[in-house]
């Protein structure tokens, strides 16, 4: 997923990507709630002691994001289609950049894999080794449209639903053998650990998007949606690649889709 799956999907939709710029208020302040958000989290980690992994994973949990698996298939159903693309661009513009930009760099900087405790070179250099997302997004940029011609979106929205697939067993898989491991419950009860991460990911961006509607700027609805989407997989390719908490990440996918889920069909059926 990493090396190949991920890449290839970010170079495909960033050659087609194509952004108004009516929506572009709504989603720089997408960006500035991410970094409040996130840095709220790390605060509230710091706060009450949590260990580096762990407070590296807290932070990914935050600011990485579903708006694309769920998401985009939310919208439809809650919304209608005349809202995707506002959702599409919230996941193009926002979600992916996050992964590789600010979830590599957070994973680099809190990770206690084999190059823990390396120095601010080092870690920058694993930063780039590390991240061939980033790479497929430049080459994406950088290209024409006709160099991802029309047959390629459709195989990486074919490559995604893969990855949903893949990405949900990885979650049990990782829930399962730590479970095991600890001889613990499948299930772990929310904490306050829990309760910080579901805080700052549900409340903050949303929060900060309505504060500015109410100043007369129109945010598009699919914004406000996606910006309350749950946990993202992506948490623990990051959490994976660089030795961060992947029970707290799994833990923190597990109950916010739950509850984005279970809100969702109540929504719909009201």
């Amino acid at each position: 997923m990493l090396w190949v799956l991920i890449p290839f999907v970010s170079y495909v939709n960033f050659a087609h990507l194509q952004l108004s710029l009516g929506a572009g208020v709504g989603l720089l302040i997408g960006y500035i709630g991410l970094g409040i958000a996130g840095s709220l989290a790390w605060a509230l980690g710091k706060r009450i002691g949590m260990a580096r992994s762990a407070l590296g994973g807290l932070i990914c949990t935050v600011i990485l994001a579903n708006t694309g698996y769920l998401g985009l298939p939310m919208t439809i159903a809650l919304l209608g289609t005349h809202a995707l693309p506002h959702a599409v661009a919230w996941d193009q513009v926002i979600s992916g950049p996050m992964v590789f930009t600010a979830g590599f760099a957070v994973g680099a900087a809190f990770g206690t894999g084999e190059r823990a405790g390396a120095g601010i070179g080092e870690r920058l250099k694993l930063f780039l080794t590390r991240n061939p997302p980033l790479w497929g997004a430049v080459a994406g940029l950088l290209v024409p449209s006709g160099w991802a011609p029309n047959p390629l979106p459709y195989i990486s929205r074919q490559v995604i639903e893969a990855m949903l697939v893949l990405g949900f067993f990885a979650v049990g898989v990782y829930l399962s053998s730590e479970r095991r491991e600890e001889h613990a419950p499948l299930f772990q009860r929310p904490d306050r650990v829990m309760a910080i991460a579901l805080g700052c990911r549900f409340l903050v961006n949303p929060a900060l998007l309505g504060g500015v509607a109410l100043l007369g700027i129109g945010i598009p609805s699919a914004y406000f949606l996606q910006a309350a989407m749950p946990c993202g997989i992506n948490g623990l390719i990051v959490g994976h690649a660089f030795g961060l908490d992947q029970r707290l990440i799994a833990t923190s996918i597990v109950w916010s889709t739950l509850l984005v889920v279970a809100v969702g069909v109540v929504v719909q059926f009201a």
